[in-house]
């Protein structure tokens, strides 16, 4: 029995070692045929192109960010890929507006006395306005909020912008460290998607006031405000490989294109946007080259180059309103690869890992060939919110961000540094090749993420 016992085992061993040979033999072909089919000579010259000064840092109200959008759409076509119907054009840009508005005069008079302009600021989504108060008679058309000594002034600011509407808040004078970074940040104007109704009657506004009167001593105020507006079109690039069985399944692989541009108007001073985000964009180009040469994806394989991500994440904001967010089965939103992660070269990490199941599935396909995608490591920046990816992942999508960025330590992060020098293109090149691998049960419809939970995603202000 021992020896019967033992055979049994040794051959139970055998097949095991066989099976574990086979499923190495399968990895390792997987990896050889991602290797061969992801051109790191492709990848760096697509990065290359993005990042140089020819593109003068792809500022999303410059001639250069078309000529980016035009390279895009060029190597999309390239590579065999076809117009989203209703989403994008026949030639793959995706076309929309913007209204940027920038404070240009505001007065307040509180009875009878005025509001120094050093003290007041304002958000606004509309021309021109003017409230009154006479007599204590009550208005109707904004409303009066007073924040205290120990109130949560960004708490309370932040909700009143969620909500929208018109306001004008009275704020303490001890909170006016904060309010000056406010009133910096507001100066600087504010960018919405343009609608329909611009006018007076529509939008929204919050003035806000330094001073220590309450909302009950007022007898008679007035409020006015004159605003700058200028509308500006932008474009995304979209295009798609339809699915072969499951076409009315998308998968979509994102990336932002824009970067800052120039520094103060000085044409010789680039800020090139290497890593963010020509890096990402590279990226999508590549994965978008490789699946279409593969020529079996089950689920249609959406391709997104966002602009605006720089100025507020209009782009996808946009492109999330032409679309059924149902039909998205997951988005891979890529953001900055450019470098080694603290985790070490050709490794990357995914945000939100805990939103959705997403990761967890993704990391028991790459289990076999012993990498993983980590968990975000820098928690405390907010980078869930701070990406393309939180415009799907607010309407349910499964929507994360994957990065290789040490957020902690980067010198480089929006400086004019950003350039092709500072990129590790081996590393880069290893990720893409990562994404590809570690994407492909999505791509032929074997794993499905849970949806995220959309009670849970924090909104985005309505005003600034």
């Amino acid at each position: 029995m021992f020896n019967e016992k033992k055979k049994t085992n040794s051959l139970s061993t055998l097949l095991m070692k066989v099976g574990v040979l086979i499923t190495s033999l399968a990895t390792a072909s997987f990896a050889c045929a991602v290797t061969n089919n992801i051109s790191l000579a492709q990848v760096t010259k697509d990065v290359t192109y993005l990042a140089s000064d020819d593109l003068k840092g792809r500022n999303n109200y410059s001639a250069e960010i078309r000529l980016a959008a035009d390279y895009i759409a060029k190597r999309f076509q390239e590579s065999g890929l076809v117009a989203a119907d209703n989403i994008s054009g026949a030639d793959f840009l995706q076309k929309y507006q913007i209204t940027k508005t920038i404070p240009k005069k505001i007065n307040l008079t509180i009875n009878g006395q005025n509001i120094a302009s050093e003290s007041l600021a304002m958000a606004s989504t509309i021309t021109d306005f003017s409230w009154a108060i006479n007599n204590n008679v009550k208005n109707t058309e904004f409303t009066i909020h007073s924040i205290g000594k120990n109130d949560d002034m960004r708490a309370i600011v932040d909700t009143l912008n969620n909500q929208g509407g018109k306001h004008l808040v009275l704020l303490n004078t001890d909170h006016k460290a904060l309010f000056e970074r406010y009133q910096h940040y507001l100066q600087q104007g504010s960018t919405k998607l343009t609608q329909e109704d611009n006018g007076k009657n529509s939008g929204g506004v919050i003035v806000i006031a330094l001073s220590t009167m309450k909302a009950e001593k007022i007898k008679t105020l007035n409020v006015s405000g004159v605003n700058t507006i200028s509308k500006n079109e932008l474009m995304n690039v979209v295009a798609i490989l339809p699915g072969k069985t499951k076409p009315e399944e998308v998968v979509l692989y994102s990336a932002h294109y824009d970067h800052l541009g120039v520094k103060d108007d000085q044409s010789d001073v680039i800020y090139n946007g290497a890593d963010d985000n020509a890096s990402g964009t590279t990226a999508i180009i590549n994965l978008a080259h490789y699946y279409a040469k593969q020529g079996d994806n089950a689920r249609t394989l959406m391709f997104a180059a966002f602009s605006a991500e720089e100025i507020g994440g209009f782009g996808s904001s946009y492109f999330s309103k032409q679309l059924e967010p149902q039909t998205i089965t997951a988005m891979i939103n890529i953001e900055m690869i450019g470098k080694p992660s603290k985790f070490g070269a050709g490794t990357l990490w995914m945000t939100g890992m805990d939103r959705s199941n997403l990761g967890e599935q993704l990391n028991t396909v790459l289990a076999k060939s012993g990498k993983k995608i980590y968990e975000d490591p820098y928690p405390e920046q907010g980078l869930f919110y701070r990406s393309d990816n939180a415009t799907l992942a607010r309407l349910g999508v499964p929507a994360h961000s994957f990065s290789s960025a040490q957020l902690d330590k980067d010198q480089y992060y929006h400086q004019t540094s950003d350039d092709l020098s500072s990129l590790d293109l081996t590393s880069l090149h290893q990720i893409i090749e990562m994404l590809a691998m570690a994407t492909q049960p999505l791509v032929d419809g074997n794993i499905t993420p849970s949806r995220i939970d959309k009670k849970l995603v924090k909104g985005k202000g309505l005003i600034f």
